[in-house]
């Protein structure tokens, strides 16, 4: 494939740089069940990742996005440290992209407290240079907005930027950004979901990514 290393490069949070889809699939589970009275399936909870919280709980209960969403991140914030892991390479990568001093970031539907306390658990505090989350931005993906104002902050040229992301939303955020997209299939997405939206690479492991993005 001819890739030609971005300039820029931002990455989503869940399932991309932090393990974080058990936790999340586990809260899910644990709020929906409780709340609303029924229990997802593994499927139904990874099909919310990269969306935010009010917009997903919106959807599925009209009038308790609030409530389910407090009830959410209760749980959710109290068992990061139990559950969230750091995925092999990603430590390696933050190091290469500060060595290239190419900009870069993350750009999550995450909330602001919970995306830091994901990096921290990960080993990343301190070293993303730019956070863009929830709070940033009133669209959120599959919206470009989110990609956009990270882009405005650090300056760069969407068409010489790349997105990378392990979701559905993460492809199509970057798409209708006019960024490229790399699809990961460590985090929610199958190899098959992510190849169907047609992103610009897809690739199987950090190390990949790496070679990928020239570092």
């Amino acid at each position: 494939m001819n890739f030609a290393p971005p300039s820029t490069v931002l990455f989503d949070l869940d399932g991309t740089l932090a393990d974080t889809v058990p936790l999340i699939v586990a809260t899910f589970k644990r709020t929906v069940s409780e709340l609303l009275g029924w229990e997802p399936t593994f499927d139904q909870c990874k099909e919310w990742i990269g969306r935010s919280l009010n917009e997903t709980f919106t959807r599925l209960a009209p009038g308790r996005a609030d409530e389910l969403t407090a009830h959410y991140l209760e749980w959710n914030l109290a068992q990061h440290h139990a559950y969230v892991r750091p995925f092999d390479g990603v430590a390696e990568l933050i190091d290469a992209l500060h060595a290239a001093e190419r900009p870069f970031g993350v750009v999550t539907s995450k909330r602001h407290d919970s995306a830091l306390l994901s990096l921290e658990c990960v080993g990343l505090t301190g070293r993303v240079p730019l956070l863009a989350t929830e709070e940033d931005t009133t669209a959120h993906k599959p919206s470009p907005e989110p990609l956009l104002h990270a882009l405005r902050r650090v300056g760069a040229d969407p068409a010489d930027a790349v997105y990378v992301g392990d979701a559905v939303v993460d492809m199509q955020a970057a798409q209708a950004a006019g960024m490229r997209s790399v699809g990961v299939t460590w985090g929610a997405a199958s190899v098959e979901e992510l190849t169907a939206i047609e992103p610009t690479a897809v690739v199987h492991d950090v190390a990949e990514l790496q070679t990928l993005l020239g570092l």
